[in-house]
């Protein structure tokens, strides 16, 4: 593929909404004070689209100071004023749908028709949602457990946030880590990835917009061993949210332990996407297709092992084969584009690295060579014979392939759903009421789909079992990140000297 192959009138221009640089620290852009720059890449052409200095500690510093400045006002605000504040954010959101669908698709590569269906419109909608949960923070209902004390229990704001997010849905991601942490009364700090910095700079100048005070929502955009190692370690941090690899994130609980901080970690993923002898093939061969390649298979949910009971299981690769074939790969800017490139070259690389070393254990059956170009594009992959054990089984991938294996009963199914450290998400494939029951009951992940992988929620939680992590995105479950929990006991009786100070001092 060569560069006059693509459209490049009318996209999105950071150097016109980011005059001022890639940081957001009350209320304000500026630039990064790292005194080193980064380069955003068109990852379907390869050309640098942005070029932006990284934040250093001292805008960590400066982020930190304006969230816990206007912490005491937020947190002091009614559920009313900040749920009226986040209905405001998500009508701005509304109105700025295109120019954040341009964006996300320009610095992801992600086609367009992804970014203005499901990235932009389940981002509104998540805003609208927590606009509505803002009013619902309440605690335990009041009561007299002892006889002579009324209790109660408060949910307070932990203070200020420190969250990382990944490249691969800036958006969303930026989303998911701000508006719970908002609803609640906190304020926070957002390092999203260097890579794919303009739509979280774009959601926080919204949150600007919509009415929601200066240092409420900062965004700094570094590079994690200076930028967000110092963001998580930092002193006046209270929580930090990390959404991003296993491996990077026991760095972040390393740091987060050190100073004893709040921690939810969202991790990786190796979904099963299990196929049962009874399942519907043609709907489960298109769900397979769909669910590995959404996002060019960089979502850790992804479908990415999908497990055949051996009758389906020479009908499922052909079919899922033919059906990949017919998948357009091209310019994300493009109507008819169904996949686009790979974040960038080095991911590229990567995944057709892990393809490569799987040819001498298992085999291709489409796909498996590099598109040739100056984008990061790779083709749909379809891959079989390979063991349980192999790293094509076990390692995520992130990218557009997938692996198919054979199982015999509905116990061996389950059982190699299992067999791997990951545990987010998985999918099974049956008409059978008492199979996708026992499925959604010994899956270890923290979402199992029925005959569907991939659809999310605002009202549903997201979140991993096992090394993909604990605590919950999304829904009202996301307090339980973003509130402490406070115990207030008042006594009832006036009496001076109460009963069970006899333990310590006189008799009764």
């Amino acid at each position: 593929m060569t560069d006059d192959r693509f459209e490049t009138q009318n996209r999105f221009r950071p150097e016109d909404r980011f005059p001022a640089g890639a940081q957001y620290i009350a209320g304000e852009l500026r630039a990064g004070t790292s005194g080193r720059t980064h380069h955003v890449v068109d990852p379907a052409t390869g050309t640098r689209v942005w070029t932006y200095e990284l934040a250093g500690t001292a805008d960590v510093d400066a982020a930190v100071a304006a969230a816990r400045a206007a912490f005491p006002g937020w947190s002091g605000a009614t559920p009313g004023e900040r749920s009226d504040a986040l209905h405001r954010f998500a009508a701005v959101l509304a109105d700025r749908a295109e120019e954040f669908a341009q964006a996300e698709s320009l610095q992801c590569g992600k086609p367009l028709k992804l970014s203005r269906e499901f990235d932009v419109p389940g981002t509104i909608d998540n805003t609208a949602f927590f606009a509505g949960a803002a009013r619902h923070l309440q605690g335990q209902s009041a009561g007299e457990y002892t006889g002579d004390h009324t209790s109660y229990v408060r949910r307070e704001p932990i203070g200020v946030v420190g969250s990382i997010a990944p490249w691969n849905y800036p958006l969303q991601m930026a989303a998911w880590k701000v508006l719970p942490a908002i609803a609640a009364g906190n304020t926070i700090v957002l390092k999203p990835a260097e890579l794919t910095p303009f739509t979280s700079l774009l959601f926080a100048m919204a949150a600007t917009e919509a009415g929601i005070p200066a240092g409420v929502v900062n965004i700094v955009t570094g590079a994690g061993q200076d930028a967000g190692e110092h963001l998580v370690s930092h002193p006046d941090v209270a929580m930090t949210s990390f959404t991003g690899s296993t491996a990077v994130g026991k760095r972040v609980a390393e740091l987060a332990t050190a100073t004893v901080k709040r921690l939810h970690l969202e991790l990786g993923g190796k979904a099963p996407f299990v196929v049962f002898d009874d399942a519907d093939l043609e709907a489960a061969v298109h769900g397979a297709v769909a669910g590995s390649l959404i996002n060019t298979g960089q979502d850790c949910t992804a479908a990415t092992r999908a497990y055949v009971q051996r009758p389906l299981y020479d009908a499922f690769v052909e079919q899922v084969a033919e059906v990949m074939a017919s998948v357009r790969v091209g310019d994300p800017f493009a109507a008819d584009t169904d996949l686009g490139p790979l974040v960038s070259a080095a991911q590229r690389d990567r995944v057709a690295a892990i393809v490569e070393r799987a040819r001498g254990y298992a085999t291709v059956v489409t796909g498996g060579e590099p598109v040739k170009g100056e984008g990061a594009f790779y083709p749909p992959t379809l891959i079989a014979d390979a063991p349980q054990d192999s790293e094509i089984v076990q390692a995520e991938v992130f990218g557009p392939v997938l692996v198919v294996l054979p199982f015999d009963s509905d116990d061996d199914g389950i059982a190699l759903a299992n067999d791997t450290p990951y545990g987010l998400a998985a999918s099974a494939w049956t008409r059978d009421v008492y199979r996708a029951g026992r499925a959604t009951r010994e899956i270890q992940a923290g979402c199992v789909w029925v005959n569907d992988h991939i659809p999310i929620l605002s009202e549903m939680p997201h979140g991993g079992y096992k090394a993909s992590g604990f605590g919950k995105d999304m829904s009202s479950y996301s307090f339980e990140e973003y509130t402490q929990v406070k115990h207030v006991m008042y006594d009832n009786t006036a009496v001076a000297r109460k009963d069970w100070h006899r333990t310590i001092f006189g008799d009764r």
